[in-house]
């Protein structure tokens, strides 16, 4: 973080269009008091007349670095202290083969669920202020993606390169809460929540919806769960072999039931999504719903970066008054 400790001395700068006028004023011509200059029209020019220009520049030049060294500069490192434990939340999300479905909009462009579902959860943890939050994918298995962090950047940069069946083509709910309870035990907070986001039905995994929500209750741990997508069919690019490209029509089945008894139990709340509008609403509403008062002191360190300016400003300072007494010495 680059700052000018005392940017008031930048009013000096003033001095020197002031100091250009009166100078030009007050110049002096010599006159040469002879019947004509006609016999001087040969004389080549010496190269030091030519860059005579030159000395103004020099001297002004000195005189802009010294006025920068005076307002110090500094650049320093801003150091951010959490006063306070904040929130603990894992995001829970579903990169199964149904997430490929092409039935969301983003900024009037046809984008699949995962797609829209990157932006929507990038704006949400941006929004977050001293909170940890943490990221489990799941499809045929549930991993950790990112532990309980509040590295905001990192976590955003690990989400935009999610990729569509990472973890295996179907879709195990209960093994996505039950590696969320785990990553939840690893920091101590005043709260706890999941925030699961799935577009279809549990049918694989070690452990059930229901034994997974038994668990959660005892633990105390709120769930958020967001159906995404519409009911019916929905269109899919794949790549036939002998066509090439071209659009399917599946069903896509959403356990409602199971989504809405896990929130329940849990005490959170169960969303649907169609479309990128509804879904970032639903975030915004968790967002309004999970707040804690953070207190963040907030601090920097500051290094000088006055002698960079001030040492060339000498230097040219120097070798202008080296000049004006030498080559470019001026004779009334």
């Amino acid at each position: 973080m680059f700052r000018f400790a005392s940017p008031y001395f930048f009013l000096v700068l003033a001095v020197i269009p002031t100091a250009l006028y009166y100078q030009r004023r007050r110049r002096i011509y010599p006159v040469m008091r002879v019947s004509g200059t006609f016999a001087l029209r040969g004389v080549q020019k010496s190269v030091f007349i030519k860059i005579r220009w030159l000395m103004p520049l020099l001297k002004y030049t000195a005189f802009g670095l010294m006025v920068i060294a005076m307002a110090r500069p500094q650049w320093g490192t801003r150091q951010v202290n959490i006063l306070t434990e904040g929130i603990n939340i894992i995001l829970a999300v579903d990169v199964s083969e149904s997430m490929a479905a092409l039935d969301f909009k983003l900024n009037g462009k046809i984008v699949n669920r995962l797609e829209a579902v990157k932006g929507v959860i990038r704006n949400f943890i941006m929004k977050r202020n001293g909170d940890r939050i943490g990221m489990v994918v799941f499809g045929s298995n549930a991993y950790t993606q990112v532990p309980l962090t509040r590295d905001y950047t990192t976590i955003v940069s690990i989400l935009e390169r999610l990729k569509i069946g990472a973890a295996g083509k179907s879709t195990a709910i209960g093994d996505a809460v039950g590696i969320s309870l785990k990553r939840l035990e690893d920091l101590k907070s005043v709260s706890n929540i999941i925030i699961l986001l799935t577009d279809g039905r549990s049918n694989t995994g070690e452990l059930s919806p229901s034994t997974a929500t038994e668990i959660a209750v005892q633990k105390k741990v709120k769930i958020y769960t967001i159906g995404v997508g519409g009911k019916g069919q929905a269109p899919f690019l794949v790549n036939h072999p002998l066509l090439g490209e071209r659009y399917i029509y599946q069903q896509v089945d959403i356990d409602e039931d199971t989504l809405q008894d896990i929130s329940s139990k849990t005490g959170g709340l169960y969303f649907r999504a169609e479309n990128t509008e509804g879904l970032q609403k639903i975030y915004d509403t968790i967002d309004t719903l999970e707040k804690t008062e953070v207190k963040v002191k907030t601090f920097a360190e500051y290094r000088e970066l006055y002698r960079y300016f001030l040492i060339p400003a000498f230097t040219i300072m120097i070798f202008w008054i080296i000049l004006i007494n030498t080559r470019f010495l001026r004779v009334p």
